[in-house]
């Protein structure tokens, strides 16, 4: 198996660039900071007084929701 070089990843970005990169296209056409505060609002995570992981970012999950539907996965 090949080791990956220094400038590998950049390079399948870009080629992912060129090929139509969905994210960047949602992030063109998306604003997906205007749902933060709706989504704060709906999920009301504790304080975490109690320790444990922090949760993920309520607009990254938003993010790959609307993904998975637009692939339908």
């Amino acid at each position: 198996m090949k080791q990956s070089g220094f400038f590998d990843v950049e390079e399948r970005l870009a080629r992912l660039s060129g090929l139509g990169d969905q994210l960047e296209a949602f992030s063109r056409t998306v604003d997906f900071e205007a749902f933060r505060p709706d989504l704060d609002k709906a999920l009301a995570y504790c304080d975490g007084s109690k320790g444990g992981r922090p949760p993920f970012d309520p607009v990254l999950m938003f993010k790959i929701l609307v993904i998975q539907t637009l692939n339908n996965l």
